[in-house]
């Protein structure tokens, strides 16, 4: 949108009559805040903008959200999401989802919003925990997680999220933390002109079943994260330890001494796909975690490509007829007698 047309908006034009009803300390307060105030910031037009969610407590998200929205069922939003923008590609999507509901009964249909190249705008609100339905463990819960339904302690493997994008073939991979206004507001800013498929991981925090889960992350940025810059060094903890690959191309944690970055790993967020991936690695407990946008790639959408062959179609075809189309091909007719002509 050119500025000679740029709404005037402030956040409260994006805040809705509704009570915000999520627990005392929730991260999604925090997130939604961020979301109104950028948008608003964007001068974006509510009646061109609608924000999709399906179920757990991020969920909540479009009763919030002085846009169109809806609130589908569990796991689904990323598919409803995508009938809609390829429908009124005109319109600006976002797809609120959970750890649970994207990754777990959504799985497969946040994968394929991806590997289509859908231009959603996809938020992951990762907890490590099943928040609304009391506690259980999810997908990206760290083995070990004691919860109703693991009492002894997870055994599973935990999913990474970022991996899982980057696999999946999202052309905009971003993460930040529910804490982190200014990055979070950032990289909403660049996602929204992002024409692709979006997916940004919030590190969020859970107080009640799962609080602090992101605290080693959080509490301590300057050791435990790395804020990505495009063509600078990966370096953390004051520019004193960055890193870089091994014989094996297993990323490794050197120290920097004397400011010499050479060998150090240099942050290309139009870099390879397979660069991309050792940066989806970087989890904790073994390292910082890399925070702003890791990876972002330019190609056709799925909609676009949709809505070109449908032009196609026209210009070789002509305008359709659904009569014409009914009576094609094997038909008949049945008689009075009940026989097939």
């Amino acid at each position: 949108m050119s500025d000679a047309v740029k709404l005037k908006l402030s956040k409260k034009d994006l805040e809705t009559d509704q009570d915000v009803r999520w627990c005392p300390g929730c991260g999604d307060y925090a997130i939604l805040a961020t979301v109104q105030r950028t948008l608003a910031n964007l001068g974006v037009k509510r009646e061109n903008t609608v924000f999709i969610s399906g179920i757990g407590c991020s969920s909540r998200f479009p009763y919030y959200m002085n846009t169109y929205g809806f609130h589908t069922i569990h796991g689904r939003a990323p598919t409803i999401a995508s009938g809609l923008k390829i429908t009124r590609p005109e319109l600006d999507v976002w797809v609120i989802t959970g750890d649970g509901d994207g990754l777990s009964i959504g799985g497969n249909h946040t994968v394929h919003a991806l590997r289509r190249n859908m231009d959603l705008k996809i938020i992951l609100f990762n907890n490590q925990i099943y928040g609304l339905t009391k506690g259980q463990y999810s997908p990206t819960s760290a083995m070990g997680t004691r919860a109703p339904s693991t009492p002894m302690g997870s055994i599973d493997h935990p999913m990474n999220p970022i991996s899982l994008a980057l696999g999946s073939g999202a052309t905009f991979v971003a993460r930040a933390t529910d804490t982190d206004a200014k990055l979070m507001g950032a990289i909403l800013e660049q996602a929204y002109q992002h024409k692709g498929a979006v997916f940004i991981e919030m590190l969020q925090n859970c107080p009640v079943f799962n609080d602090g889960v992101w605290d080693g992350v959080k509490d301590d940025p300057a050791n435990h994260q790395i804020l990505l810059k495009d063509g600078q060094p990966l370096v953390f903890a004051g520019g004193t330890k960055g890193i870089k690959l091994g014989a094996d191309l297993a990323p490794q944690i050197v120290d920097v001494v004397g400011g010499d970055t050479s060998g150090l790993l240099v942050h290309s967020e139009r870099g390879s796909n397979v660069y991309a991936h050792v940066l989806a690695q970087l989890v904790q407990p073994d390292f910082p975690m890399p925070m702003g946008v890791l990876y972002r790639h330019d190609k056709p959408t799925y909609e676009a490509l949709a809505n070109q062959q449908v032009t196609d179609a026209r210009a070789k075809l002509g305008e359709g007829d659904l009569n014409k189309l009914m009576y094609s091909g094997m038909t008949w007719e049945v008689g009075a007698d009940g026989t097939r002509h």
